[in-house]
């Protein structure tokens, strides 16, 4: 596959939005958005990508419920959620991280290898989901 993979990354703080985009923009095609609305709107016109990483508190729409919206539409995409919650709130969201079809939760703070990592496994379910 010679085109690269589209990767959205939703983060409302822009330092972390840079850093997202800079860690992978040479493996992917990143878009970059600083809310789920204008994700939304990125995805409405863009479509399917190969993973979203979404950042979980945000002003407009918990990450969650931002990941639970592109279930229907691209269920093949894989989604990955960012939170500086520990792991008592999450567990606390189980129900709604399985409705949401988040593949991995990383606590803040992560290494940028794990992110990587959980990157490059994502990518890897992608593929298989779609044959590639």
């Amino acid at each position: 596959m010679s085109e690269k993979l589209k990767l959205m990354v939703v983060d409302d703080e822009p330092n972390n939005l840079d850093l997202l985009y800079r860690t992978f923009r040479r493996q992917f095609k990143v878009f970059r958005a600083e809310n789920a609305c204008i994700a939304m709107k990125i995805l409405e016109k863009e479509g399917e990508m190969a993973a979203i990483i979404s950042d979980h508190n945000m002003p407009d729409m918990m990450g969650i419920q931002f990941l639970r919206k592109t279930k229907d539409s691209f269920p093949d995409t894989i989604r990955i959620l960012l939170t500086g919650y520990g792991e008592e709130q999450i567990n606390s969201e189980v129900d709604e991280i399985q409705e949401a079809d988040i593949f991995k939760c990383l606590t803040k703070p992560f290494s940028p290898q794990e992110l990587k990592d959980v990157l490059q496994e994502s990518i890897e379910l992608y593929k298989t989901r779609k044959g590639l």
